[in-house]
Order: C-alpha cells, then structure tokens, then sequence
C-alpha cells in the first residue's frame, strides 16, 4: 500500500497543478486582451541598463525610438562601467534613425557597496528620468527587441486595467537545439512559481514580473521605497513586483509577442549558468528548501517514468497517467514557441537539468562566488 501511495503521488500532484495552481498552464490566458490604442499620449522613459552590451543594444535602442505611439518615448541608457563599445553602439543607433535627441547615454557612478549592479544602473536611470516628468518608466533590457506596437500595448492596458505595473515575459529565442529543449521549461518554471492569475490578484500574495519588459508608474515606485528599497536583489523584477503590490499597487504579468530577447543561448552550460545565477537566492539561501525542491522534483517530473519499470500494473499506469498530464501542462506553451508536444517527453530529463543547476548554485553560493554576471558577484554570504 505503501508503494502504491508513493506510485499515486505524482498523479495527484499533476491534477493539482492542472486544476488549482493559478491555471498557470494555460497560455492563452497570459495574454492582454485588449485592443492596442497607440493614440494614447502619455510620456515614457525607457531605461536600459547596460553593461558590456554593444552586441545586441543598437537593436534594442532602434525598436524603442520607433514605436507606434502617439506619446512622448525618451530612451534612458546607463552605461554600467562597460569595457567594450556599449555607449558608442546606441549612440550610433539612435543618430542613424534621426532619434539622438530622444536618446540619453549615461555613464554609470561607481558601484557602491549593498546594490547589485543592475539595480544601481537601473536607479541611476530613474533619477534622470525624473527631470522628464514621465507618466511611466519603462524598465527594460539592452537585449530586448520591442515590436512596433509594444510601449502601447503596455500603456493600454495599464490605463485600462488601472494597473500599477505591467510587466511581460518577453518570447525567448528557440533557434539552438538547447533552447528548443531547455528554454520554453525556463518559462514553465517561471509561470508555476509566479501564476499570473495570482499575481494580478489583489487577493494573492503572489507577485511575479519579468524584468525584460517592466512598465511601471514612477509615483508607486516611490511609493514602493523605490529601487533602493531592493537594492540588494538579484532577482530584482519579482523583488520589485512584492514591493510595488506590498504598497498596495495593482500589477499584472503576462506573456507577449510583440517583444523578444534577441540574446542566444548556444549550448546547454550557457544556459545551467543563467539558471544557477538566482537559482539559490530563489530559495532564499535555505538548504532545507534545497532539499525540499529536489525532492518535489522528483516526486513531480522523475518518479513518473521510472514507474514504468516497476513491473507493477497499477503503478505502471499512475506513472503513465502523470506522465500524460505532465504532457498536457506542458503542451500549450510548447506550442506558444512553436515547438512539437514531443518536447514535453524531455520533461524528466530537463527537471534533472534544472535541479543540478539548482544545487550548482547552492555549491556556488558556499563557496563565495554566488550570483556571478559579467564580472561580479552578487550573491555571497554575509561575513560573520
């Protein structure tokens, strides 16, 4: 009995993700549904923090400056100590469509100790962006392509919505054969942790954001204690989202079309070192946590195939069961990327991956050299 209980586990943890976690799983759901009205004029400023960017920025400046909006947009890059050309490539980018004057390019103060470097780029931004008056702030990232049409749909749905925050999960790319079998799981994991259902609740705890594509109004950000208050956040965008709806603000996250990372993951290690950048932080630094998501993980994505070699009847059809409704749960987005449902069989394997990056971040961590980006680490234990 003790074994078919066992057997039964994942089925039922799958009929509960599918049936009342959030509907996480269903994409069609994440999207805004109103109509674009690009006729609405108010003023943004955008932010770009930039460090070591000069390959991907000029297209990201490019698609922010040309936007079909009947508002003001002004481009705010702060160049984060960058060594190679990041400052010259927007620059260049912005006076070869006729746009310098809406661009400004900042050199970015030296990074002082309790911030992590994104959020002082970032704080620098919004402290320039104040001279402006903006209606909104547009937080962002040098490797985002922004559609035409994106900065309205922002700001219509937070007028329509009266939203505080719109943030979207931006459509990652799935060129490589290990973006095609890691990354649609990344938004997955994304999605299940951070319901957006949840997240736009007023009633819910849950606060989730994407922080490649964050609208927010700068009197709630103020509100909210603004960046300084999170100033020491490596996942800054759900840090910034817990603190905005903390303030009492209302914020929505979903996903989109209308903008992508233009940023390549090219193998597997690339990929397992973005992941167990915040992988830990995300369980707070707590090895009791650790334990429990490894376990969780193999309850929910392990345990089912291998039920398939128990020689057991019963089990064998429990696993295959969870095995289908794992299928299921995964499917909607697989097809959201334009992938074939056949990827979700990989779901097992890709958890596998996902919990050795996970506990590589907690090595790391340990070790003094947790939260590694370009050159820093961000998340090291407090010395004693």
């Amino acid at each position: 009995m003790i074994l078919y209980a066992l057997a039964a586990a994942p089925l039922l943890i799958w009929l509960y993700l599918l049936l009342a976690h959030g509907g996480f799983w269903l994409v069609a759901r994440h999207f805004a549904r109103l109509p674009v009205n690009p006729a609405i004029a108010r003023k943004v400023v955008a932010i770009i923090p930039a460090r070591n960017e000069a390959g991907v920025i000029a297209d990201a400046v490019r698609s922010l400056l040309q936007q079909d909006f009947a508002g003001q947009i002004h481009l705010i890059v702060v160049d984060d100590a960058s060594t190679d050309a990041t400052d010259g490539a927007a620059t260049q980018a912005a006076a070869g469509i006729g746009a310098a004057a809406r661009l400004s390019v900042i050199g970015g103060a030296p990074l002082p100790p309790g911030w992590t470097g994104k959020l002082w780029a970032m704080s620098q931004g919004v402290i320039a962006a104040a001279a402006l008056a903006p209606d909104y702030l547009l937080f962002t990232d040098a490797d985002i392509h922004h559609e035409p049409d994106n900065v309205a749909a922002l700001v219509t749905l937070a007028e329509a919505q009266k939203r505080d925050l719109v943030s979207y999960m931006v459509k990652l790319p799935v060129t490589s054969r290990a973006e095609r079998l890691l990354i649609p799981a990344f938004v997955f994991f994304f999605l299940k942790l951070y319901p957006p259902a949840w997240t736009a609740s007023a009633d819910a705890a849950t606060a989730g954001a994407a922080g490649g594509c964050i609208l927010i109004r700068p009197d709630v950000l103020e509100r909210a204690g603004g960046l300084r208050s999170i100033r020491s956040q490596i996942i800054d965008d759900c840090a910034l989202a817990r603190a905005v709806k903390g303030a009492g603000g209302s914020i929505w996250l979903g996903l989109t079309r209308s903008a992508r990372s233009t940023r390549p993951y090219a193998s597997p290690a690339e990929i397992a070192r973005m992941i167990s950048r915040t992988a830990f932080n995300q369980l707070r630094h707590s090895y009791a946590l650790l334990w429990a998501t490894i376990i969780g993980l193999f309850f929910t994505y392990l345990l089912p195939p291998l039920l398939l070699l128990s020689g057991q009847p019963l089990s064998i059809a429990l696993g295959a069961a969870a095995w289908v409704l794992m299928g299921v749960a995964y499917a909607p987005l697989l097809r959201f990327y334009g992938l074939s449902p056949l990827w979700g069989l990989c779901l097992p394997a890709i958890a596998l991956f996902y919990a050795a990056a996970t506990v590589h971040s907690a090595v790391r961590y340990r070790l003094g050299r947790g939260g590694y980006w370009k050159g820093r680490m961000q998340d090291t234990r407090p010395r004693r």
